[in-house]
């Protein structure tokens, strides 16, 4: 998930008050004209009105979490939890941590009356 916090000055405008939001902010969540506040017990939510019909494609994906130089080090914490050693089957029945059946894996035999 991508969490990224920036200060926005709250303005006047009129009897309200207003804020800017960064082009780039509109532009990376697809907001147009309008937003839905959500209201919660902790602060608030900004949500587009319209959810995103377009998505964006791989490389646009790729392009956008390189230019915002995450910190990824908080995964390497992950690197210790030995999956290194898993043996990753491509197809089969069994799930990866599953001893084989003693029983055989060949197809269940059906049983004449």
């Amino acid at each position: 998930m991508y969490m990224k916090t920036i200060e926005l000055k709250v303005t006047p405008i009129g009897n309200s008050r207003g804020i800017r939001i960064p082009a780039a902010v509109l532009k990376r969540h697809r907001i147009g004209d309008h937003l839905l506040l959500e209201e919660r017990s902790d602060g608030f939510m900004l949500y587009p009105q319209d959810p995103p019909t377009e998505k964006l494609s791989w490389e646009e994906t790729a392009r956008e979490m390189a230019a915002a130089r995450e910190d990824w080090s908080a995964w390497d914490k992950s690197a210790a939890d030995g999956l290194d050693g898993v043996p990753w089957v491509e197809h089969g029945a069994r799930g990866v941590s599953e001893p084989q059946s003693r029983y055989g894996a060949g197809p269940r035999k059906s049983v004449k009356k």
